[in-house]
This record gives C-alpha cells, sequence and structure tokens, in this order.
C-alpha cells in the first residue's frame, strides 16, 4: 500500500498546508535619507520590492501609473518587483537608483543620500526573493503594491513591526543595520500572511481550486512534493475517486489536466533548484526521476519555454561580472 503520510497536509487547510514553508529571503538593503526634491527610480527586477518610511512622508507612482502618497511609518510590498517610483512629490524627476554611490554599513546593508544638508526624507528599502517560482499561480495574484496599513487591522502584529523599524531606523544604535534588515524580513512576511488569510483578494481560479474540499488536499500533496511520482491513478486514490472521475473533476476546476499541472509544479521546483540552489542539471533530473538530462532537459523547456542550460549559462555569466 503506498504511503502518502510523509508530506500529506496536516491543518485540514490546503492553502496554509501548501504555503506553510513560504519565505522571503533578503539579498540586499538600503538606508537612504534624500532631501527635497528628489526621486528614485526602481527598475523592475524578479526578486519583491520593499520600502519603509521612517522620516517625512513621499509619494509612490504605483506600476498602474498611478500616484499614492505614503506617510511616515508607511511599508509597502510590490511583491513582484514592477518598475517604480518613490519621489518627494508627484512628478518630480527621478535618477536611478544605481546611479547613487553606496556605503556598506554590515553585511548587505547600504547607506545612500542626495547629500542634503537638512534632515530629509528617510527610507529603508530590501530586495527579497520568495521560495517560490516566479511563475507560481499565487504570485501571479498578488498586487503589484500591498501596504501595510491596509492589512493591521486583521495583523495585530504589524504596528509594532511598524514601531520596531521606525526606532531603528535612525541607526543611531549598535547593530542597527541588521536588526532593520531582519523585521523587514519578517514585516514582508506578516504583510503577504494576511493577504494569503484574508482571502487573497480572490475567490475564483487557483485559490478555489486549493479550496475545493477535494481537490484542495490534491494539488497540496503535489506541492508538498514535487518530486514524487505522481501518477493520476495515486491522485484519484487519494481523493477516493475513480481515475476518469478523478481526472474529470480536477481539469474542470483547476482547469488543467493532472499530468500537465504535476509537470508544471516539477519544472516550477526544478527552476527553483537551478537558480536559487545552483544545483547541477544532472542533480535535478535524478531528484525528479528522469533517466536522463536530455528527457528532463526537454520536458523543462516544454513547460519553462528556455532549456535548463540557459539558467545555468545566466549564473555562470552574473558570477563572472561579480568577479
Amino acid at each position: 500500500m503506498l504511503d502518502y503520510s510523509s508530506k500529506v497536509p496536516i491543518t485540514g487547510d490546503p492553502l496554509t498546508d501548501i504555503l506553510r514553508g513560504l519565505r522571503l529571503d533578503g539579498v540586499e538593503y538600503g538606508r537612504c535619507e534624500m532631501q527635497e526634491p528628489w526621486g528614485l527610480q526602481f527598475p523592475a527586477q524578479t526578486a519583491a520590492r520593499f520600502h519603509f518610511i521612517g522620516r517625512k512622508g513621499c509619494w509612490l507612482l504605483q506600476p498602474s501609473g498611478e500616484w499614492v502618497e505614503l506617510k511616515a511609518g508607511d511599508a509597502v510590498l510590490l511583491p513582484r518587483g514592477a518598475a517604480h517610483v518613490l519621489a518627494s512629490e508627484p512628478g518630480t524627476e527621478a535618477s536611478p537608483i544605481q546611479g547613487y554611490k553606496v556605503a556598506e554599513v554590515c553585511k548587505d546593508v547600504y547607506c545612500m543620500s542626495n547629500e542634503g544638508r537638512r534632515p530629509g526624507t528617510l527610507l529603508f528599502f530590501g530586495s527579497m526573493y520568495f521560495n517560490l517560482d516566479g511563475l507560481h499561480p499565487l504570485l501571479g495574484m498578488m498586487p503589484d503594491v500591498m501596504r501595510a496599513h491596509e492589512l493591521e487591522a486583521y495583523e495585530p502584529g504589524i504596528p509594532h513591526l511598524l514601531e520596531a523599524m521606525a526606532r531603528e531606523v535612525t541607526m543611531e544604535r549598535v547593530g542597527s543595520g541588521g536588526i532593520l534588515a531582519r523585521l523587514a524580513d519578517v514585516l514582508a512576511a506578516t504583510v503577504i500572511r494576511s493577504w494569503v488569510e484574508r482571502g487573497c483578494g480572490d475567490s475564483s481560479g487557483w485559490i478555489a481550486a486549493v479550496r475545493d474540499r477535494e481537490i484542495g488536499r490534491v494539488l497540496a500533496a503535489i506541492h508538498l512534493e514535487p518530486n514524487r511520482d505522481w501518477t493520476v491513478e495515486t491522485l484519484a486514490r487519494m481523493m477516493g475517486a475513480s481515475r476518469s472521475g478523478f481526472a474529470e473533476r480536477f481539469a474542470t476546476i483547476v482547469g488543467e489536466t493532472p499530468a500537465k499541472y504535476v509537470t508544471q509544479v516539477r519544472m516550477h521546483q526544478a527552476r527553483q533548484w537551478l537558480v536559487r540552489d545552483r544545483l547541477k542539471i544532472s542533480v535535478v533530473a535524478a531528484r525528479l526521476g528522469y533517466e536522463s538530462d536530455a528527457s528532463f532537459s526537454r520536458a523543462f523547456k516544454r513547460v519553462i519555454g528556455s532549456a535548463p542550460s540557459h539558467f545555468r549559462a545566466e549564473e555562470q555569466a552574473e558570477t563572472r561580472q561579480a568577479g
């Protein structure tokens, strides 16, 4: 008899089970003091962007093209790292963030300013990677901009995190840079959790499928063990249905056949192993049970659109540039 117990959903809520390991890993942070007038362009990137406004508010030009005012004590997360602008006033001329000289405060934390003589707007920002592939359905559903204050009524920990960041952002105490970085990670993850627990802003599509009593359990099992050799028969038994009945219900609710969905999840995980964990193609292929690198590469390209060697080449090029 097959054992489903190793990573089978344990909370009774498939969405919680799928996301219980959700993590944001911060890779770089900056503390910035800007004297008016000022504007900063943040280019699009694969990592999420986080901003905390420590002193004196500013304006955010959202990916939608609309300006929104941010007050001191505000925090925003752009989960897909969309291009945006922060400025002292709407329409202020903005310069690329990469053009500023920075000074390292501690590991992965930098300071910069536009050299004004009076106290200006004080910002703390960071770049963070999800431990989810960029094509994960959840990331596609997230709004372009998520504001902490809009969620704090549902998450009592958010105000305390914002207050703690406000105390540290002046960096007048020992260890403030590292503490700020950790607080930013926790606050960003808390914002995501609050959004998920409030229903992800949508009751249709993938979320509706995950919340289906029968299909949700199957989806959770697939996501928790993407390296397992899932078959339609195995998944049908998990749901307690016939093979044909399960396949029909799955396709109706999820919008994909079980086999296609499993392959997508496996290839999304494979890309994470290649890019985030820097595993060799042969290791990833073996983890997923492929008998050859060639068969794995064909399946990977069919789902992702590029061969796995493309991601290895990108990583090697970045390593050479960093050196």
